[in-house]
């Protein structure tokens, strides 16, 4: 049988906060399912140079990847109607760079 995704498990904890009176969540970790190869895309991100920090790289990696996939998933939702043919647009657009 060949799976269909790849799945991804994603741990998201505050390690600072901007103001001293407020609290600390508890750390997230959510597993999720993505079509793509998510390490390989970010350093296909990395090695275009398209920001100075390749920290930022990474985070716009990881951030397209997961809104990409849910847009992806739920394209009929209203919410996507008009922003959809425009982000394939971006997406040639990036590819491109």
């Amino acid at each position: 049988m060949t799976k269909r995704a790849n799945k991804y498990k994603l741990t998201l904890e505050q390690v600072s906060l901007m103001k001293e009176e407020a609290v600390f969540s508890q750390p997230l970790s959510l597993e999720f399912e993505n079509h793509d190869e998510i390490f390989k895309i970010i350093d296909i991100i990395k090695e275009k140079k398209l920001f100075e920090n390749e920290n930022q790289s990474t985070e716009f990696a990881i951030g397209l990847k997961l809104f990409s996939e849910v847009m992806l998933k739920n394209r009929k939702h209203p919410l996507f109607e008009e922003f959809f043919p425009e982000f394939g647009a971006f997406m040639k657009k990036l590819k491109s760079q």
